[in-house]
């Protein structure tokens, strides 16, 4: 078969209705007879035992036609997805400001949203934990801490010649979806309920509300056809949209929406979690690490939501490209009374990232060598520096080859000295650069969530309808899947409708997460397409008299010995032969295993590499910057879809600068969120991108595992190649090569003046 689609850029498959704004998205859904529209009541402190909740004036008000408490939930009020303990509504104790405590329904968004301000609320406020540090001082933990030991890191340390201790923080992010979390419950005979969620997981939204609703997942369909973004930050908390829409539906008889604002969105939902991280890391004159101690304390929230499996993330890319021969790490899951933080685009990945590079770049200026020739000092290599801190084998490093060409391609030792130069003469504006690599783990570290099913469809026409478990929130999984597909039955993409993600259709799904969608999805589909080229190509070679080896599938046509025959031709003609023309499609990941109590095993199926050269200039008198110019170099193996993967290198690099730049999330004393809105909370705009902007894809450098096409997952990995911006920074503000400012995360103009002035 000659490939026809695959490898292919080809747009969006939605791209033609984002810009004529003719995209539906669940908001955009025609809305049934009767809606009514939710909004929630949210707590004002922090910590507090709610003694009583006054709801007269809400019932009262105009519009209003119920009001919905954790005494309506005739399930479990609770919607944890690993441990039972993030309620829906608060009852007798609220945990962070923000929380919610009731949902009204009213017949209008607007008098949904007035009533909901209207309750009174008698509360015995209590002492607050608010941050990670204080939390681990007093031995708050969501979960208890993990402790990583590979090696003798006491006697390593012990005996380096060269120590450096260190304590840096590096904040949060909020999702900032353009589309916020919404969901519409629309009651259906015998008890029946269907539910449009903007959901990366409608599984887990139907499974929390049939143990909300006492209903069975048979009376529940959970229906995604597209999200305006998620970033995580729709994996596991869009459950609660959906459950309180559902809880709604249930009391009112009515169908019912739920659709967040912009600021209760950003107040009620959880974020990246923010990192306190100390280090002791011992190195030789070279810069090679000898041993080296994490303490990583992360702001959970109240909750544990996601938290286990981020911060293990985090545990698991705290080398990043880097061999550890010694090491011990400490990961502390700390208790907060600030919302309940959760999945965000890298999965703990970055903060482990950011902490090695922190490292590095400490390790470098101590000995006043260039940070790029430290990094190549602890790269992976080798049959003899090949193993992680975790037991896994890694057996395709390229780190050293990206690094190669990035350097030669971006005049990266040119540039450096030039810099040095302008730094000479310039006392107010600094220039820095800086290269970071990548090396990031693709797979669920939960291994039983490596798996993926797929539904296809064949008409007799020769067109396809392709449902699979994945969800598209912008990413181009669609495109991807379709151009497989496309490829398994030769023809055009064209032919190929992929329908909303349905747990009517393809059950028991995974969340699209973890960068595994196209790698999972597609060759669950893969397998389904295959099963019946397979049943047409028997036919073929039974109504033909040929051999099935003499039959090939491609530009739209079936090639059988010396005849052409048209695909829609003999998929006509199987059908009126009673061939089946409609296949399922199971994949699961192979090779993965891990067992968590020891931490070991091979939690990730493969590697995703790549690197990044950024250059900056800070105003030294205001803290303010600018990115120059970024040269980036991506491992995506055999993309699927160029045009696709490129974009998603460029908006995962954007985003990562936005978290370490400009991205600031903010409590006050009270617990209380400042940063709930645009006009205080900074996400990159287009003025923020370099003007000098250079993304490539690396080229001959096919996957070694046999994923779908040689293809590498491209989701998660860009995100940290924003780390050379950080730490380009960072060089910029340093007085000299040996000097280590203490800059924090994100280096807002505050904190590079921080850094700066340490006295101020």
């Amino acid at each position: 078969m000659v490939a026809s689609a695959v490898g292919k850029a080809l747009p969006h498959d939605s791209a033609h209705l984002h810009v004529s704004g003719t995209a539906a998205y669940t908001d955009d859904l025609p809305e049934p007879r009767g809606l009514l529209h939710l909004a929630v009541g949210m707590s004002a402190v922090a910590h507090a035992r709610l003694r009583a909740v006054d709801l007269t004036n809400v019932l009262d008000a105009d519009g209003v036609v119920a009001v919905c408490t954790a005494e309506d939930i005739p399930g479990d009020n609770n919607y944890g997805s690993i441990v039972r303990d993030d309620p829906v509504f608060a009852d007798a104790l609220v945990q962070y400001a923000g929380q919610p405590v009731f949902a009204v329904a009213a017949e209008t968004v607007d008098a949904a949203r007035r009533a909901a301000r209207l309750a009174r609320y008698d509360v015995e406020e209590l002492e607050a934990i608010l941050d990670p540090h204080e939390a681990v001082r007093r031995s708050s933990f969501v979960l208890p801490s993990v402790t990583l030991v590979r090696g003798d890191h006491d006697e390593s340390l012990e005996h380096a010649p060269h120590l450096v201790r260190r304590r840096v923080h590096v904040g949060g992010q909020d999702q900032f979806y353009l589309e916020g979390q919404i969901a519409m419950a629309v009651p259906q005979e015998d008890g029946a309920l269907l539910v449009y969620s903007s959901t990366q997981h409608p599984d887990e939204v139907q499974r929390m509300i049939a143990h909300a609703t006492c209903r069975e997942a048979k009376d529940i369909v959970v229906i995604c056809r597209r999200m305006g973004g998620a970033f995580g930050g729709k994996e596991s908390q869009a459950a609660l949209i959906g459950v309180i829409a559902a809880i709604a539906a249930d009391k009112t008889g009515r169908p019912c929406k739920l659709r967040l604002d912009r600021d209760d969105d950003m107040l009620m939902t959880g974020k990246r979690h923010d990192f306190v991280i100390d280090y002791d890391v011992g190195f030789d004159d070279t810069g090679r690490i000898v041993g080296v101690n994490f303490e990583l304390a992360s702001r959970c929230g109240m909750s544990a939501d996601l938290s286990g499996p981020v911060n293990d993330r985090a545990m698991f890319h705290c080398d990043n490209a880097y061999f550890l021969e010694n090491v011990r790490i400490v990961s502390h899951r700390c208790k907060t009374n600030t919302v309940s933080n959760t999945a965000f685009r890298g999965f703990g990945g970055p903060l482990g990232m950011y902490a090695i590079e922190y490292v590095i770049d400490d390790i470098a200026r101590r000995l006043g060598k260039d940070p790029c020739e430290v990094r190549r000092r602890n790269f992976y290599g080798g049959d003899e520096r090949n193993v992680t801190h975790y037991e896994q084998v890694v057996e395709d490093d390229i780190a050293d080859e990206l690094f190669d060409r990035l350097l030669a391609s971006s005049d990266y030792a040119k540039r450096r000295k030039e810099i040095r130069r302008f730094n000479e003469n310039s006392r107010v504006l600094k220039k820095g650069i800086a290269i970071t690599p990548v090396k990031f783990g693709i797979s669920f570290t939960s291994t039983l969530l490596n798996q993926a099913g797929a539904l296809v469809h064949v008409y007799r026409d020769g067109t396809v309808q392709l449902n699979h478990g994945g969800t598209e929130m912008g990413q181009g999984l669609y495109i991807k899947v379709a151009q497989v597909v496309a490829d398994e039955f030769g023809i055009g993409v064209d032919r190929i409708r992929t329908t909303a993600a349905d747990t009517s259709k393809v059950p028991n799904a995974s969340a699209t997460a973890a960068t595994s969608g196209s790698d999972m999805n597609g060759k669950a589909a893969q397998k389904a397409a295959a099963k019946i080229r397979k049943r047409l190509t028997a036919f073929a070679a039974k109504e033909y008299g040929v051999s099935e080896a003499e039959i090939d599938f491609r530009s739209g046509k079936v090639y059988i010995a010396e005849r052409i025959v048209e695909f829609a031709a003999l998929v006509q003609a199987a059908w009126a032969n009673r061939i089946s023309l409609s296949a399922t499609g199971f994949y699961r990941t192979p090779k993965i295993h891990y067992d968590r109590d020891s931490f070991s095993g091979r939690p990730f199926y493969y590697f995703a590499w790549g690197a990044a050269v950024t250059e900056v200039v800070v105003d030294v008198l205001t803290g303010e910057h600018r990115v120059l110019r970024a040269d980036i170099l991506h491992d995506c193996g055999d993309s699927l879809n160029p045009a696709v993967d490129l974009g998603q290198v460029e908006g995962g690099y954007v985003q990562g600068v936005g978290w370490l730049t400009t991205e600031e999330l903010w409590w006050n004393d009270r617990g209380e969120l400042g940063t709930h809105s645009p006009s205080t909370y900074k996400i990159p705009t287009c003025s923020d991108l370099p003007p000098d902007f250079r993304v490539e894809l690396a080229q001959n450098m096919a996957n070694r595992e046999k994923t779908i096409y040689r293809s590498k997952a491209v989701g998660e990995p860009p995100l940290m190649l924003a780390l050379s911006a950080f730490f380009a920074i960072r060089d910029a503000i340093a007085k000299s090569d040996v000097d280590m400012p203490l800059l924090v995360a994100p280096a807002t103009p505050e904190n590079v003046l921080r850094a700066l002035e340490p006295d101020l």
